[in-house]
């Protein structure tokens, strides 16, 4: 799939973190973006889309619930195909949420630490694009 037809729903409850986030995916060439700040809105944007977003990237810490509890519920619902995690936490925290993911058997690509370098973050995406390459 070419990254520009990688349909990606961005979850962060920051305004400030959120726009800066679309704009690096936007610098990189990522532009069907959906941006929410809460789960609750992620699940209304996954309910709504008419086919599975291609790709979750999500904070781990939202106000109305965990970011791998998203996942979870979206993956479980065919919401999404893959997702992605960043967050504040300390990489050994982010090495257990991606067990955790693991054990749970999420499509988890990744976790990545904020705020957000574009090398991690495009090789996570270059992944997401792989893996739906169906699409």
């Amino acid at each position: 799939m070419l990254k520009e037809n990688l349909r990606i729903l961005l979850v962060e409850d920051h305004p400030f973190q959120l726009i800066a986030t679309q704009a690096l995916l936007n610098n990189h060439g990522y532009y069907r973006l959906t941006p929410v700040m809460n789960a609750k809105e992620a699940m209304l944007a996954l309910e709504r889309s008419p086919i599975p977003y291609d790709l979750l990237l999500c904070d781990q810490r939202l106000p109305d619930r965990s970011g791998l509890d998203l996942i979870e519920d979206a993956s479980r619902c065919g919401l999404i195909s893959q997702a992605v995690v960043f967050s504040g936490l300390d990489q050994s925290q982010l090495d257990d949420l991606q067990q955790q993911a693991a054990a749970r058997g999420l499509p988890l690509l990744g976790c990545l630490t904020k705020p957000l370098f574009a090398t991690d973050l495009s090789r996570l995406l270059l992944l997401a694009g792989r893996g739906n390459r169906q699409s």
